[in-house]
């Protein structure tokens, strides 16, 4: 199953900081690395948080976290994806997801 066809990646502190604040949806997603908890704070629309450690195996899952949320911190976590809200389907803790780099 895909869960993001492209999504982008925010690496740099400003990137993080501002995340999908603004958006009216997450698009193809977004990668926020590092990473170990997020915030919904000022955001538009819940999101689907997928925390992952440096294999890419889901360490925890917030299904449909809607706007002026508080995720707690997720030990090992090195990223994070966000998703439109329902995005990560069946999608459980320990699956191993497969994160490939889009093609120029």
């Amino acid at each position: 199953m895909i869960l993001a066809e492209r999504a982008r990646q925010a690496r740099s502190a400003w990137e993080r900081a501002v995340g999908l604040l603004g958006a009216d949806h997450a698009g193809g997603g977004l990668f926020i690395e590092p990473c170990s908890s997020i915030h919904t704070c000022f955001m538009r629309f819940a999101i689907d948080v997928l925390f992952l450690d440096d294999t890419d195996t889901v360490l925890a899952i917030y299904p449909r976290l809607p706007p002026w949320r508080f995720t707690r911190w997720v030990r090992g976590a090195r990223r994070v994806l966000e998703l439109d809200a329902g995005n990560a389907g069946p999608t459980a803790v320990g699956d191993r997801l497969e994160c490939l780099p889009c093609a120029s």
